[in-house]
């Protein structure tokens, strides 16, 4: 069976007197083409689970609609719910949306889900961690197919040594695999935002053996806390760093940026082992 007619994402817009908020983060995308090509991205989604995060007027909700997927769909803007209603009624069955902030309530969904979300500026990063975070591995997640500012797409793929790794990129890769999956113009959306987009698509991998996420995540903390200082600095007054750098054999005069990924596994490892 073909999908419904709808209306251009304009008509709906006007219809609703829908506006892109600012304190929000809001800036809609309406080119369905565009949406399609994103809603293509993590490959064939009839009749699976799908997490959508801040779906506004519900341009990227059709797109995953059409593509058969079930949708669960979170938005803390009231005035957009009216259109996401009149989606779930051309889509029967397909389409649950919940009223709230996505870092404060529970999606309820059972078993495994994709998330795709055009994500909030304002929230994107915060959201991104807590996916990625957990020691319950791997996560309930399949893939994230997410949009953010081009600046923090390229931190979460960053290689070290440049001036883009940080925190955000070892704990995006030390047990998963991102990239960049599209690029999109500023002239998308609506309105323009000042900088360039991109979708970084996530898949999750092996998790190293030994290695307690939540201390990963206090040591990378600690270590680009104050990237410019030396790991003896910045490490310090955290108890059982410097000893593990020393057992790992890692000179205490570098800096963050300068250690690979594995690098902070293998102190993290360390710190969690007794000796």
């Amino acid at each position: 069976m073909s999908p419904p007619a709808l209306p251009p994402l304009r008509e709906v817009i006007a219809a609703h007197g829908l506006s892109a908020t600012k304190a929000l983060g809001q800036n809609f995308l309406l080119d369905e083409q565009l949406l399609g090509r994103i809603a293509a991205i993590p490959g064939r989604l009839a009749g699976q689970q799908v997490l959508e995060v801040g779906p506004g007027p519900g341009g990227l909700t059709r797109a995953l609609l059409r593509a058969g997927a079930q949708v669960t769909a979170i938005e803390m803007d009231r005035r957009c719910l009216p259109a996401l209603a009149e989606l779930a009624e051309a889509f029967p069955g397909q389409l649950r949306v919940i009223e709230g902030d996505a870092l404060k309530v529970d999606h309820g969904i059972e078993g495994p889900f994709h998330v795709l979300a055009n994500l909030p500026y304002n929230v994107g990063t915060q959201l991104f961690v807590r996916w990625l975070g957990g020691e319950a591995w791997p996560p309930a997640w399949q893939s994230l197919t997410l949009m953010f500012q081009q600046e923090v797409a390229e931190r979460i793929v960053a290689r070290p040594d440049s001036s883009a790794y940080g925190r955000l990129a070892v704990l995006a890769q030390w047990r998963a695999a991102p990239r960049i999956a599209m690029k999109v113009h500023r002239s998308a959306f609506t309105p323009p935002p000042k900088v360039m987009s991109a979708i970084i698509h996530v898949e999750p991998g092996a998790a190293p053996p030994g290695v307690s996420a939540r201390r990963l995540e206090r040591l990378t903390e600690a270590a680009f806390g104050q990237r410019r200082k030396m790991l003896r600095a910045s490490l310090k007054g955290l108890p059982g760093a410097l000893e593990a750098l020393d057992a790992a054999g890692i000179d205490p005069a570098r800096r963050a940026e300068t250690l690979t990924v594995d690098d902070f596994v293998t102190i993290a490892r360390l710190m969690d082992t007794p000796r």
